[in-house]
């Protein structure tokens, strides 16, 4: 007799509602509250903040209808690292998934993390980030460990224990909290025109195509040709964090119904609508605020400056409910997905084979663990920041990357079953790969910080890469005595 193979299997539990929630969900965390301001000290001007936003925008829906096929030709499971495998080798496909478990997905969930404690902080001082429990010298460095911290991980450990229990709770807690943001976004973009102060408006659009740098003391720098495109270039580093994960709901296709139509359906649908979002709400700061206060808002937090104008005193407390919700939601979408990665890449013999297991309530609890385990070790580390500032760059070269791997897959298996072709193609996705390159070019000739640490990490992959190649090969060949 042979013997049943018990190993439970990814539950289609998923709709494409809750496929657009997650894509929507995973996009927004806190950088909408925040970056504007870092965009503005560098572009110095409304038309150029919006432009940033709209580069941004394009490129994000334009990679994601491109997805769109390769989603539809291999609903599996590990949806990006799949593509990259399937167009290139597995050594690249390895590349993104370890870097994804370094930084990408685990530094991320840190930042978002230690976003929802600091914004709690306004609720509750006590958690504030201020509020240090714990420090102690290391030589020439400081250990210190801050409640903003100690709350940042804890809401990674109770939303990664809910994700073990299956991925209906996950699920509900995604879909619920992404409509609520998304509600109070909307309703904070809405009073926010109706609130509009005429002369501010009228201030910030007057030559609103002359860039320049804006510094915090109010002083202006001119650029120059090449000072202006690496002006724009350091500005996308914050708007392409802003608009990132949204491939995230291709690591769950395993669990999507109809997954060939609702991962393509997700990927435009809830791109387009953070899009609009994130457009409107940057045209409404600046029709609130003057250029001035947005570069100089307090820790870069523009929407508090907004909230205030439009609510008054109560508009600290709104906004920093609103960011609760979406940082809490955020993460949760993160965790669900990041997993999933994880458990397709250990099927191949890439990565700790107990993240290749489901437990019981069918959904990868190791890989689950372990990527709790990196992100409060980078929350504890307290330098997710500077990590996430490395990631726009690598994120972007493995955006390129997938999609050129759409005109090799063409190539290569020209009769596959393509239930949805990349819209715009070859023309769309060409110019998507011109663009992220040509933002790349520009991060590494003016902003070289932001390149090479990333570039290190993806690198240090590669030595992983063939020690797990070899380890995998000698646990197939260790005969099995049971």
């Amino acid at each position: 007799m042979e013997p049943t193979n018990s190993q439970p299997k990814l539950k289609s539990e998923l709709g494409l509602l809750d496929g657009t929630m997650l894509v929507a969900g995973s996009m927004i965390g806190s950088g909408i509250f925040i970056v504007s301001a870092d965009i503005i000290r560098n572009v110095g001007s409304s038309g150029w903040l919006i432009a940033v936003w709209l580069i941004t925008g394009f490129m994000t829906l334009t990679a994601a209808v491109s997805y769109g096929e390769l989603s539809a030709m291999f609903p599996k499971a590990g949806g990006q690292y799949v593509y990259l495998k399937e167009a290139y080798n597995k050594l690249i496909a390895f590349l993104y998934g370890w870097s994804f478990f370094a930084v990408i997905q685990t530094g991320t969930i840190a930042a978002v993390g230690v976003a929802f404690s600091k914004f709690a902080a306004y609720i509750f001082p006590v958690v504030s980030e201020e509020n240090i429990l714990f420090s102690m010298p290391i030589g020439t460095y400081t250990f210190t460990l801050s409640a903003a911290q100690v709350v940042s991980i804890i809401t990674i450990i109770l939303l990664t224990y809910i994700n073990t229990r299956g991925v209906k709770g996950g699920k509900l807690i995604t879909t619920t909290f992404t409509l609520t943001k998304l509600l109070s976004l909307f309703g904070l973009i809405a009073f926010g025109f109706i609130m509009a102060r005429g002369d501010v408006w009228t201030a910030n659009w007057t030559n609103a195509w002359d860039m320049h740098g804006l510094a915090k003391d109010g002083s202006i720098t001119a650029l120059t040709i090449t000072g202006a495109l690496g002006a724009i270039a350091a500005s996308m580093v914050g708007s392409i964090f802003s608009s990132d994960a949204w491939n995230n709901v291709t690591f769950i296709a395993g669990e999507m119904k109809n997954p060939q139509r609702n991962i393509g359906l997700s990927l435009f649908l809830g791109t387009m609508i953070v899009t609009l979002i994130y457009v409107s709400a940057n045209v409404m700061y600046t029709s609130v605020l003057p250029l001035n206060e947005i570069a100089t808002a307090e820790k870069d937090r523009v929407a508090v400056a907004a909230s205030t104008v439009i609510f008054g005193n109560v508009g600290t407390l709104i906004i920093a409910v609103m960011i609760m919700i979406s940082t809490f939601g955020c993460n949760n979408g993160l965790i669900l997905a990041g997993a999933r990665v994880y458990y397709t890449m250990a099927k191949d013999g890439l990565f700790f084979s107990k993240a290749a297991k489901l437990n019981d309530n069918q959904v990868p609890e190791f890989g689950l663990w372990i990527q709790c385990v990196v992100a409060s070790v980078l929350c504890l580390s307290g330098k997710y920041g500077d990590l996430l500032d490395m990631i726009s760059f690598v994120v972007v070269i493995f955006y390129v990357l997938t999609i050129i791997g759409i005109y090799i897959l063409r190539v290569k298996s020209p009769d596959a079953p393509r239930p949805y072709k990349a819209f715009g193609y070859p023309v769309l996705p060409a110019i998507y790969v011109i663009m992220g390159i040509a933002f790349c070019i520009l991060l590494i000739k003016f902003k070289p910080q932001y390149t090479w640490p990333g570039l290190i990490i993806v690198l240090i992959g590669i030595p992983i890469y063939y020690i797990s190649k070899s380890s995998s090969k000698h646990e197939d060949t260790v005969p099995d005595r049971t």
